[in-house]
């Protein structure tokens, strides 16, 4: 059994792309995209055309809706080829916006619908702002499922937690990028590696706290640098992943046993935790690493957003 089967018999394994073609390969239950991973595809031979082809077909619609439509378009290829549910983001530039992540959110899901798509096997990404977490509530009270992004503080967890969304992403590789650029030289690789490492170490808690009180959010690790970190939260209850990592771990032997456990959680000692807005906030800011994250996340997705908008204008 390589490492990847063996994970399987802990957590479900989730593909963290827009490279849809890379699919078959890995089999995950899940997939997850978001604009970067869209910008990156479709400036791939094999995707250009789909980009086109939205252009030719909705002429005339408004960029958002243009965008809408093809991150759409990816998500229904990807639903073609995997078992599971498709992760689809709304524009991170409406991260502080709760009402217009809502009616972006239902935009999107009527696009599936029209599609023919089950909307109970798509989940609607937001960042993890307090805005976000809010449009999530809302969103879930109407039966449209979320996925709660850049997500690097037991604060976000717990509000996430709090507005019952489905899913929550918390984000390993960031959060051990921040810590180790802190470091600087200082920063010892080996020492801080698997069970040491920060991004990992967080994951954990959040796992912890959900199971000990019973919290029914999935909480799915992102954003991984190494395999180290994947094998770390084994038992998690989803990870998702890129391909080459997958790739990594299909290719190995070793043995990878279980990390996380829910019966284990719920036997700890743990405190109760819960933030009402002005909470929320104060916790935040007193993170720095979770606050700094959070707005280059959403910086960085905004221009990623800005920059396929610019390609749907040329091909215009």
């Amino acid at each position: 059994m390589n490492q990847l089967e063996a994970l399987r018999q802990y957590t479900t394994v989730v593909a963290d792309t827009g490279d849809f073609r890379q699919l078959a390969q890995y089999q995950p239950q899940d997939a997850t995209t978001n604009p970067s991973l869209i910008l990156k595809a479709v400036q791939k031979a094999e995707y250009a055309p789909l980009l086109q082809d939205c252009v030719t077909r909705h002429a005339g619609a408004g960029l958002d809706a243009l965008m809408d439509r093809l991150i759409v378009r990816f998500g229904c290829e990807i639903l073609s080829l995997i078992p599971g549910r498709v992760s689809t983001e709304v524009d991170a530039r409406l991260s502080f916006d709760s009402a217009a992540t809502v009616t972006r959110a239902e935009r999107l899901i009527e696009l599936y619908q029209a599609e023919g798509v089950d909307t109970a096997r798509v989940l609607i990404k937001v960042a993890a702002t307090w805005e976000g977490i809010e449009a999530a509530r809302r969103l879930e009270q109407r039966g449209i499922h979320t996925n709660l992004t850049l997500l690097f503080s037991m604060a976000q967890a717990v509000a996430c937690g709090q507005a019952k969304v489905r899913l929550i992403s918390p984000f390993v590789g960031r959060i051990y990028d921040w810590y180790k650029k802190q470091a600087g030289s200082q920063w010892d690789e080996a020492a801080m590696a698997g069970t040491n490492d920060p991004g990992v170490q967080s994951v954990r808690a959040i796992y912890q706290h959900y199971k000990h009180f019973g919290i029914q959010t999935e909480v799915m690790g992102a954003s991984f640098r190494n395999i180290g970190q994947i094998i770390a939260l084994a038992g998690c209850d989803l990870l998702t992943i890129a391909p080459e990592l997958m790739a990594q771990l299909q290719a190995s032997q070793a043995p990878l046993p279980r990390a996380l456990d829910a019966e284990a959680a719920r036997s700890l000692q743990l405190s109760p935790l819960q933030y009402d807005e002005s909470g929320f906030r104060y916790a935040l800011n007193q993170d720095a690493m979770a606050t700094e994250k959070l707005a280059e996340g959403i910086r960085a997705f905004a221009a990623d957003a800005l920059k396929l908008e610019q390609l749907l204008q040329a091909a215009a």
